[in-house]
Parts: C-alpha cells; sequence; structure tokens
C-alpha cells in the first residue's frame, strides 16, 4: 500500500533503521576507556544495590557483579552489533529481539528515579514494530540474501 512518499513496508524499514542509528549512538557516545575500566559495570552495581526490587540486584550479583570487563565488553559491541545488523538488515530478527531485551533489561534496571525511561520504552516499542512488521523485508541485507522470508 502506497502511503506519502513510502509503501507501509518502507516506513517500517525507516523504522529499523532509525532504530539501529539509535544503537550505533549508543555505543558512539559511550566512553569506551571508563567503561572497559569497569566504570560502567561500577555505576549500574550502584544502582542495583538500591534497587527496590531484590531479584535486580541479585540478578546483577549473580550474572555481572563476578565478570565485570566481560560484561562491559558485552554491553559495548551488543550496541555496535545492534546497530550495525539494524542498518544493514542483517540478522534482523535476532537483532530486534536482542534489543528488545537490552532494552527490557535497562528498563527494569533503570525503573526507579532514572531518566533515560522514555528512550528504552520507545526503542522497544520501535523494536516490536518492526519485528512484527517483518522489517527485514525491506531495504535490507536479509532480502538481499533470502533470509527469514
Amino acid at each position: 500500500m502506497q502511503t506519502i512518499w513510502l509503501t507501509g513496508a518502507e516506513w517500517v524499514a525507516v523504522l529499523r533503521i532509525g532504530l539501529g542509528l539509535w544503537w550505533l549512538e549508543s555505543w558512539r557516545h559511550k566512553d569506551k576507556k571508563t567503561w572497559f575500566a569497569g566504570g560502567g559495570i561500577t555505576w549500574a552495581a550502584g544502582v542495583a544495590d538500591k534497587h527496590r526490587w531484590g531479584f535486580v540486584g541479585k540478578g546483577f550479583d549473580t550474572v555481572v557483579k563476578p565478570r565485570p570487563r566481560l560484561m562491559a565488553y558485552i554491553v559495548v559491541y551488543a550496541e555496535l552489533a545492534l546497530g550495525l545488523g539494524l542498518i544493514s538488515g542483517l540478522l534482523t530478527p535476532i537483532a530486534l529481539v536482542a534489543g528488545l531485551l537490552l532494552n527490557l533489561i535497562y528498563l527494569v534496571l533503570m525503573i526507579h528515579d532514572w531518566a533515560e525511561q522514555g528512550q528504552n520504552l520507545m526503542m522497544a516499542l520501535i523494536s516490536a514494530v518492526a519485528l512484527f512488521g517483518m522489517s527485514w523485508q525491506t531495504w535490507s541485507l536479509d532480502q538481499v540474501l533470502g533470509l527469514f522470508p
């Protein structure tokens, strides 16, 4: 169906690409030296320690705290991989589900008294729309390679 300028499928692809740019910006603006030295994980540990929901602190202590350097690299390079994957449309459904999960983790970690909730909610919403709108079928390497028909 043709809408203003683009088809509906093309507009969903625009959302996917915009979401990829958002993830890429999240990667770009991080102070990697501080993150890789453990600064980002130390900050997140402080948030998890004060969290109202006990499972957040316990989960953080179990999964993240024992391996802060590894987790810092995982967070930073996950954001880069999500950005590049969504922009290029490579392995798009996987990237959309992974991004949705990462945004939900960020949302739960920072649900109380933190300002980025609008960003996380909007990124999660765009992920869901792009996933259910099958955004990989337009303007993507998945389409070119015949992945995920």
